[in-house]
């Protein structure tokens, strides 16, 4: 998945096989997949639980290692990497916007901790605040701790933190799937504005094909951590012939009703990859 540019961060035959609690036998969480990312690239990662899709986005993070095939960052293994250029470039958004906030960091100090600590040249104090009027959060609200804050209000400091240092690519790990429903649409609208406007890439790993559709032109379908389909949303999630894709859109029952009332219809999910 490329537009022909050169990939920011791309995953080259890369697995994950872990060691079972209590037998001996290895489970195979990710085998050998290519993924490439490129500049404002909108990539969806999907599957059940249980598929692989935060093992994928871990080892793009580099929170995990792969066991085989590699991550690289500019075309460089991600090992060699400087890590504050990488840190700087690919930043994440994580599944439980209050667990992923430092409890006795106000908002703003949240937002403005990476710009101070990887020394991106932006002022931290006022880059916070860019940062937190770009996702439509009050500057009266940085002064109040994540305990003080709505859900929806800690999602939004998180994409705050997330870009205030001006990254290449935004890692949503089940970034609204913690939120009810109002909110989750205002938070996809933050992402899909955001992404737009700085050009940004997205890779959003969700089970929740509704958002992908929202937020994604590409897709990777993910089953028990193999690929079962990829490619354009409109075509993957429209009229993939792999079964296992099918019942995946089949079990949501808008998506079923925007293809025509069926989950194979060609027209579910066109408004995000139209030209």
């Amino acid at each position: 998945m490329t537009d022909g540019c050169a990939p920011i961060l791309a995953a080259r035959g890369a697995a994950r096989t872990y060691p079972a609690a209590r037998t001996r036998t290895a489970v195979d969480a990710l085998v050998p997949i290519d993924l490439a990312i490129t500049s404002a690239a909108r990539i969806g990662i999907v599957g059940e639980s249980g598929s692989g899709k935060t093992t994928l986005v871990r080892l793009l993070a580099g929170l995990d290692r792969p066991t085989a095939g590699s991550v690289e960052f500019r075309g460089a293994p991600l090992a060699s990497a400087s890590r504050r250029e990488f840190r700087r470039a690919v930043q994440v958004v994580f599944q439980d916007p209050r667990s992923s906030l430092d409890p006795t960091m106000t908002a703003g100090a949240a937002i403005a901790e990476p710009v101070r600590c990887l020394r991106t040249g932006d002022d931290p104090r006022i880059r916070a605040e860019e940062a937190a009027s770009m996702v439509g959060l009050e500057a009266a609200l940085l002064a109040r701790r994540p305990s003080q804050l709505s859900g929806g209000q800690c999602q939004r400091v998180a994409i705050a933190r997330a870009i205030a240092c001006r990254p290449d690519v935004i890692l949503a790990d089940e970034p609204v799937s913690s939120l009810d429903a109002a909110v989750r649409e205002d938070v996809l609208d933050v992402l899909d504005r955001l992404a737009t406007t700085t050009q940004t890439a997205l890779v959003v790993v969700s089970h929740d094909l509704g958002s992908i559709v929202r937020l994604c032109s590409e897709v990777v379908v993910l089953r028990a951590g193999a690929v079962a389909d990829r490619g354009p949303v409109a075509e993957v999630l429209g009229g993939s012939p792999d079964p296992y894709v099918r019942r995946l859109v089949a079990a949501v029952p808008r998506l079923a009703a925007d293809g025509r009332g069926e989950a194979g219809d060609t027209d579910v999910a066109t408004r995000r990859s139209a030209p």
